[in-house]
């Protein structure tokens, strides 16, 4: 009688610890991702009067990546930092118009296969996506290296910069009403940009 309760005991406890464990897979399975700006940095250049070139970054930077694979990546435009204050309140209100259009959004699908590799597993992919500056779409894609993290985390580091075109955005006006105001020979169309992105598993 003993063994015989000692049996379904331990068969119960069984159950209970593969349906535990099981739920827990299923959890990190089905896991959603916040962009972690503490560990996330997103850097453009300019070039004016043809070679003097400088970094630019946004101090405010949010997003999200979903079990499905959905990513999106909202950048605070009003937290542009160029190091000068007077040169960030141009940008705001003369290249950005933050007033209407505060938020630049890049939403993409990645393989969320990616989200379930082995830790410390790499991989160099292609995103494809679609970016929202002004109320303007634009198909911009980016070469990264996604990388699972020992604390489950995901990272996403641009390999080399994509180069946007600001005329594209509908931005060539304001690049010119900058360019006036600072009293300069020419300030570029053409932005690089790169970025390095830590998603936390939620």
């Amino acid at each position: 009688m003993k063994l015989t309760l000692y049996k379904q005991f331990t068969l119960a406890s069984s159950i209970i610890i593969s349906t535990l464990l099981t739920f827990c897979l299923a959890g990190q399975a089905h896991a959603n991702y916040l962009l972690d700006e503490n560990a996330s940095s997103l850097y453009f250049l300019s070039t004016k009067n043809i070679n003097i070139t400088e970094t630019h970054t946004f101090d405010s930077i949010s997003g999200t990546l979903s079990a499905s694979g959905h990513l999106q990546i909202d950048i605070d435009l009003s937290s542009v930092n160029t190091l000068i204050p007077i040169r960030n309140e141009r940008m705001q209100n003369m290249l950005f118009n933050v007033s209407e259009h505060a938020t630049a959004t890049y939403t993409a699908n990645v393989d969320k296969a990616l989200l379930t590799h082995p830790v410390g597993t790499a991989k160099r992919v292609t995103v494809e996506g679609d970016l929202t500056i002004s109320g303007i779409s634009q198909k911009v894609s980016f070469e990264v290296l996604i990388v699972r993290l020992n604390n489950g985390n995901i990272s996403a580091t641009t390999l080399k910069p994509t180069v946007l075109n600001a005329a594209q955005f509908d931005l060539g006006t304001g690049i010119e009403a900058l360019r006036e105001i600072a009293k300069l020979a020419q300030i570029s169309s053409t932005i690089p940009l790169t970025f390095s992105i830590e998603f936390t598993k939620q």
